[in-house]
């Protein structure tokens, strides 16, 4: 399996914020990814976040554990987790 972490900046009230997701790195269209993490303050808590969640997917995938969409996953708050 190939996954892709997509990490962006946007203007969130008046301040800047970023967004990572983990997806398949095979699907074009980025609206169901695997995990996601918004409102992060820095492009650097973006990216640490979303390379833990890779270290989880991939001792999840490792033990035979596929990982499962948003929209497969019970709605929670927060941060999305597999």
């Amino acid at each position: 399996m190939k996954l892709k972490v997509r990490v962006v900046h946007y203007r969130c009230q008046g301040r800047d914020c970023w967004y990572a997701d983990i997806d398949d790195a095979d699907d074009r269209q980025p609206d169901d990814p695997y995990w996601y993490a918004d409102g992060c303050r820095t492009q650097a808590e973006a990216i640490t976040a979303a390379c833990a969640q890779l270290a989880a997917l991939d001792q999840a995938i490792a033990a035979g554990t596929l990982p499962r969409r948003i929209s497969e996953i019970p709605a929670r708050g927060g941060t999305a987790a597999a």
